[in-house]
């Protein structure tokens, strides 16, 4: 008898625990063939581990599947794949030092036989890679390296995988973090093409404007359990964060309760490096959130890290508290005061299998004053000298990597990229740090490719295009289509 159940997943009361610590709790919810299901929730709500079950990864202690009407219940990620559930997760599974093809056919290339013999068949090889690539819209060579790829060219080498295993449903986890927003846009119209193709989508993002605008269903988790579920025409951004949260944050961004003094504590004059930044100069005052905006490739992160000291600058000046910095090493820019936050807290900002403790007394070893930075950024934490910081949530982990420079305070604190990947809950603690950091005296330059985020917490934002600055904007004078028009 044909089957009627249009669901291509449904799950039904799915539990886990880790030692004794329920992580996902009574979980139903169902995903129709050819729709999206945007699945979101603060960091710990239990995202990954729900979705680590679909994917085989983990078996559930309660609860059962079905995929396209059939029970599923696979042991790992193999027998996953062979029902057509494919998994694209934020940190890209390739091998940047193979072709796209060896990428693709890693798991069985094609074969030929002669006398009797198999044989790596590389003509039949190119020529599926070919197609594949065709059908997600990449312009490549099969035989070019995934190390020369953009990060949005690799999600759509991701994506080629998955349908070259015949994929019948695609996870997504958080696939727009490392991306442009040009890239995002053609993401988003890949997933779109997807869905029309038939293909079901679980897409987790914290970016809510994108779940809002990409679903056709949403999942919202709170400490494990289903807080709401249904068509994305009942929400609003308003109410996915309650749900996430468990109550309304009526404002996202903490008021400014002090102005910058007139004070100046970092200058920049004429700062250059060839194909990098082009005359860069401005004035941080003290007590003064200064954003940097522009899109990828303007040289906002670039600036940063010439700031710190960690890439030259061929001409121009940096002065920290009327002192030229000159050739100074970052070593010497920390004991004057500078720090900084690196962009991606995973690759260079923790050691994520060492306790909380040691993250925080890395720069600065003074023991005494780690719990009162621990209480001071509200961090979740069991304990301090034997918790991993690779347990923490990604919210958790932020406050870790801020935290490691405000145990001896600075007085110039750059920002690259401070909130990216955490949910809404953990940046609003972000915003209070840095909102009491400033009260306190410390002066602060945030960059980011969240304008919304910078017109919410900063007091004037410099707009970057091409590695210049093109205009600085007052807070009295934000207005995001402008901020936007200069950047581009």
């Amino acid at each position: 008898m044909p089957n009627a159940d249009p669901a291509a997943l449904r799950c039904d009361g799915l539990g886990k625990s880790f030692s004794g610590v329920c992580v996902v709790r009574g979980v139903s919810f169902s995903l129709d063939k050819g729709r999206i299901l945007g699945l979101v929730g603060e960091n710990g709500a239990g995202k990954s581990t729900l979705m680590n079950i679909v994917g085989g990864v983990l078996a559930p202690d309660a609860g059962r599947m079905h995929l396209n009407g059939r029970p599923y219940a696979p042991s790992n990620p193999m027998e996953a794949s062979g029902r057509g559930v494919a998994f694209v997760h934020q940190e890209l599974n390739l091998f940047p030092n193979l072709s796209i093809a060896d990428n693709l056919f890693i798991t069985g290339f094609p074969a030929r036989r002669v006398l009797g013999l198999p044989f790596l068949d590389r003509r039949e090889t190119d020529r599926r890679a070919d197609e594949l690539l065709a059908s997600v819209e990449l312009s490549r060579a099969p035989e070019t390296l995934v190390e020369s790829l953009s990060q949005g060219e690799r999600q759509l080498v991701e994506i080629a995988k998955a349908l070259r295993a015949d994929a019948s449903l695609i996870i997504f986890d958080e696939p727009t973090t490392s991306l442009t927003a040009p890239e995002t846009r053609r993401l988003f119209g890949m997933i779109e093409r997807l869905r029309g193709a038939g293909i079901s989508i679980v897409y987790i993002s914290h970016t809510l404007d994108d779940v809002l605008e990409l679903s056709d269903d949403i999942l919202v988790l709170r400490d494990g359990e289903v807080a709401g579920a249904g068509p994305k025409t009942g929400f609003n951004q308003d109410r996915l964060i309650t749900l996430m949260v468990g109550r309304p944050i009526e404002q996202m961004f903490p008021a400014r309760s002090c102005a910058p003094s007139p004070d100046a504590v970092l200058e920049l004059r004429g700062v250059s490096q060839p194909g990098i930044v082009e005359n860069v100069s401005f004035t941080l005052r003290r007590s003064e959130i200064l954003g940097v905006s522009g899109l990828m490739g303007s040289g906002r992160s670039e600036l940063a890290r010439i700031i710190f000291g960690l890439d030259p600058a061929e001409k121009g000046e940096i002065l920290l508290e009327g002192e030229a910095l000159g050739g100074a090493t970052p070593r010497k820019r920390i004991r004057r005061g500078m720090a900084l936050l690196t962009e991606s807290r995973r690759e260079d900002g923790l050691f994520l299998d060492w306790p909380v403790d040691a993250n925080l007394e890395i720069v600065f070893p003074e023991p005494g004053r780690v719990p009162q930075v621990a209480e001071m950024l509200r961090l979740a934490c069991a304990n301090l000298d034997a918790q991993p910081v690779q347990q923490l949530s990604g919210g958790n982990q932020q406050k870790v990597a801020l935290g490691k420079w405000l145990v001896r305070s600075p007085k110039v604190f750059v920002l690259d990229e401070p909130t990216r990947g955490i949910d809404v809950g953990a940046k609003h603690e972000i915003y209070r740090i840095l909102n009491h950091l400033a009260e306190n005296g410390v002066s602060l330059l945030v960059v980011s490719s969240e304008i919304e985020e910078l017109m919410g917490i900063c007091d004037r934002i410099l707009v970057m295009r091409r590695g210049e600055v093109q205009v600085c904007f007052e807070r009295g004078r934000f207005d995001r289509e402008a901020i936007l028009r200069a950047a581009v």
